[in-house]
């Protein structure tokens, strides 16, 4: 079987990285790439097997462009902090190893946890991302957000088992979580928004609910799924009320 290295980025994850590890401790070799935690992130992943790297964090892309070349194998699983490799994964994964002929990369479908409550739609259920590659063909786009594997040239499978991704801890850090994504995604959208107009501040997080609620079927999720499409609504209006902030900053 070929070997495979998972790797790990962090920071301020103690609540979850022995989990984390746990859930990989089937890889040839574990990483951890932290961003400086000042919690016992660091200590908890060394007493559970892994190799820490630490560097400061500038984006998702660039931690992981910067680490995957480190790994000591050809096989690369990237695993989130707040995500869980299911036994039936981890299976699927091994014996695509086994045999003689892959693809580059593959997707993987994410079974995503909110508030204790497993989500089945709110725009959720499409869910997926590469995080399973052969690391000399893969590289992820130079994005601050939601960066994926660039696929032009290589090619990609999906699998049938899910990555679970517990992505609510409390409101407040999924607050804080919804903050930083809108810094990155103001900062992605800033050259495509030449003018921050009633458009963007009011229609386009309108209709980003009515997609989540609605049209994905937020409904059918209660009031978590309601909770889900107005935070995604929110985290719109924040993403064009920064870009209006930097504009204004940049014109004195």
């Amino acid at each position: 079987m070929k070997k495979i290295t998972a790797i790990i980025p962090t920071f301020n994850e103690a609540h979850n990285i022995k989990a984390a590890i746990n859930s990989v401790n089937w890889a040839d070799e574990i990483i951890v790439v932290d961003s400086f935690s000042e919690d016992q992130t660091v200590e908890i992943a060394k007493m559970n097997g892994a190799k820490i790297f630490q560097r400061k964090y500038v984006n998702s892309a660039n931690q992981k462009n910067w680490i995957i070349p480190k790994a000591a194998h050809k096989w690369i699983f990237i695993l989130d902090a707040d995500e869980r490799v299911t036994p039936g994964l981890q299976k699927e994964v091994q014996k695509i190893l086994h045999q003689p002929t892959q693809k580059d990369a593959y997707w993987i479908n994410r079974q995503n946890f909110f508030m204790g409550k497993k989500i089945r739609y709110s725009g959720w259920q499409g869910d997926a991302v590469i995080r399973f590659f052969q690391k000399d063909k893969c590289k992820y786009q130079n994005l601050e957000v939601h960066a994926e594997i660039e696929q032009e040239g290589i090619e990609v499978g999906h699998l049938k088992n899910k990555i679970e991704h517990y992505t609510f801890k409390d409101l407040n850090h999924f607050l804080n979580k919804m903050q930083r994504y809108s810094n990155w995604s103001a900062q992605d959208h800033f050259e495509k928004t030449p003018k921050v107009t009633f458009f963007h501040l009011y229609f386009k997080p309108f209709f980003r609910f009515i997609k989540h609620y609605f049209i994905q079927l937020g409904f059918l999720d209660g009031k978590v799924g309601f909770i889900i499409s107005a935070i995604m609504a929110w985290g719109v209006f924040l993403r064009y009320v920064k870009i209006q902030e930097k504009r204004t900053m940049s014109d004195h």
